[in-house]
């Protein structure tokens, strides 16, 4: 490898690249030492001493494995463009002597292949050493691996069909590709978010109807009143993974359904269950599901827009070490440039989403009337899954989809 040549798309990237890096390593650092070491009254006789002192470990633990990590990433993807690695990627795709298209595909294949097996080590010591520690893990060696490979091939046909299309637009339709592109995901999104559910989901894990009993027809019975059409109710083994705890729903209009965990069901009272069901009817009902769609659609607008200005810049490619000039490497380039702009989107779009979390608290309480259940099922969650009770502002403003729970309590107190 020789160093590339040093010039301002250089500079601005490896700026943003260690910029981000030492944003998120301070915000880390500060959210652990924010974390309270007295638990908060509001879960006295929810979390013992020892169980609230474990949390703390836990996420001490989890937070700086995860600067580690990243501090990992960071190295190797800084040395990887000084040292023309992007270049050699290049070279390797181009000796298969296939067209262009073919030869993006490889170019991206070998890119994610390699990020790929370099995640695996800490994936590994994540799941096996870190969630096995603290009682949460429940993967097999198999499930594991497994999972890594069927990731890896959707990644391949899912990803490739549209990389394939983006490349093939900027080639052909350069003054509109950028629309086509635009268009183009969108369509794959909405076919995703259909498809998802009854071919990709049930890849990972087995999706078999609730049975009949009284939670069944309770929640049907709340979606009838709330005039919610669903398409089933379904239990997901989400134990043959980890114990941890959720809900959640999928599909849109007629092909809704409820997918509940099975240590969900196991660990909650069919009120608390109700409840939380019914904050999440609110995110359907007060269209937050559509707003956030409708947010996503632009900025994927937005960013193709954007990529557009920068599809076979010579400066760009200099800076990456490149000997030859292609769309498809610069689409990978401009991913570096974007990273700014696309946290200043996350940050509005994680604003919108916890003042959503807000609204469908009080849709749950207005609609399923108790209050304290839904209350109780937000600690047993936080509890079950050792959350942190008190995070950094800082960290809640960057990243959190979700307000603290406490905030959260506190609101649902306000409002009843």
């Amino acid at each position: 490898m020789k160093l590339v040549t040093m010039n301002i798309y250089l500079i601005v990237i490896l700026c943003i690249i260690l910029g981000k890096y030492f944003l998120d390593t301070v915000v880390d650092i500060l959210n652990i030492k924010t974390a309270a070491t007295k638990l908060p009254s509001e879960f006295a006789g929810y979390y013992d001493e020892d169980k609230y002192s474990k949390s703390q470990r836990y996420l001490k633990e989890r937070t700086s494995f995860g600067i580690i990590e990243d501090s990992f990433f960071t190295f190797v993807t800084v040395c990887f463009i000084v040292f023309g690695g992007f270049n050699i990627i290049d070279k390797f795709a181009r000796s298969f002597g296939q067209n262009t298209i073919i030869t993006a595909l490889i170019f991206a294949g070998t890119l994610i292949l390699i990020a790929r097996i370099l995640q695996i080590p800490f994936s590994f010591y994540r799941t096996f050493v870190i969630e096995e520690r603290y009682g949460f893990n429940r993967t097999t060696l198999k499930t594991f691996f497994l999972d890594i490979i069927k990731g890896f091939i959707l990644t391949v046909l899912i990803g490739g069909v549209i990389f394939s299309l983006i490349v093939w637009f900027f080639m052909h339709i350069p003054n509109f590709a950028w629309v086509w592109c635009w268009v183009t995901v969108v369509v794959f999104e909405l076919f995703l978010i259909f498809i998802a559910p009854v071919v990709i989901m049930p890849l990972f894990n087995k999706f078999v109807p609730l049975e009949e009993g009284e939670l069944k027809d309770r929640i049907s019975q709340y979606a009838r009143s709330q005039e919610f059409t669903l398409k089933g109710i379904f239990k997901m083994d989400a134990s043959r993974r980890s114990s941890k705890s959720n809900a959640f729903f999928t599909g849109f209009g007629k092909n809704r359904r409820i997918v509940l965990f099975d240590t969900l069901i196991e660990r909650h009272t069919p009120d608390e269950l109700l409840s939380v069901l019914a904050h999440e009817v609110g995110h359907y009902k007060k269209k937050h599901i559509f707003k956030m769609f409708l947010i996503s659609v632009a900025t994927s607008g937005i960013m193709f827009f954007i990529l557009s200005f920068f599809i076979n810049n010579n400066g760009l490619f200099s800076a990456f070490g490149m000997e030859h000039i292609s769309v498809y490497a610069s689409i990978f380039f401009f991913g570096f440039l974007y990273t700014p702009i696309n946290m200043v989107f996350s940050v509005f779009t994680n604003i919108l989403s916890r003042k959503h979390e807000y609204e469908a608290d009080r849709y749950a309480v207005d609609t399923y009337r108790k209050p304290e259940a839904f209350i109780t099922a937000l600690k047993k969650l936080v509890v079950d899954n050792l959350s942190n009770l008190t995070p950094h502002p800082a960290k809640v403003f960057l990243y959190y989809s979700h307000p603290p729970v406490l905030e959260r309590i506190k609101a649902i107190r306000a409002y009843v």
